[in-house]
């Protein structure tokens, strides 16, 4: 086998290292061969999707529940922040996002017609006040 090493002699003062991974490969080739094995080689790709965290609004839900609970809505949407929160902890993704997005509508909802409802329970004693002065 004709086998030929190219070395590479450096002293302190040149920028030229010598490159022991190819030599050390060269070695193992003369050693013990070229591979034998004709088939080509196969490679595996692992593709990893990064997970999208959806937010499940039990915060919200537990606001609206606690403060401006109108027809029960807040209520209603920490029943779906919940069962949104289970969906991520069991990794159903499809679910998880359509509970989540009925809690968030509900609180949305439950939000407008809380403040609206204060903005009229506010209102309606002073103008019944300045009707009867």
């Amino acid at each position: 086998m004709n086998h030929t090493t190219q070395t590479c002699f450096t002293p302190a003062n040149t920028s030229c290292p010598p490159n022991y991974q190819m030599l050390k490969e060269e070695h193992e080739v003369a050693v013990l061969g070229a591979p034998h094995n004709p088939a080509p080689l196969r490679s595996t790709m692992i593709h990893i999707h990064s997970e999208t965290s959806v937010p499940d609004h039990v915060l919200w839900s537990l606001f609206n529940t606690l403060f401006m609970n109108y027809c029960c809505l807040g209520f209603i949407a920490v029943t779906y922040s919940m069962k949104s929160r289970d969906g991520k902890m069991v990794g159903n993704p499809t679910g998880d996002q359509a509970y989540a997005s009925t809690a968030k509508r509900l609180n949305v909802w439950a939000l407008v017609l809380g403040i609206l409802l204060s903005i009229l329970l506010i209102v309606n004693p002073v103008l019944i006040f300045q009707v009867y002065r």
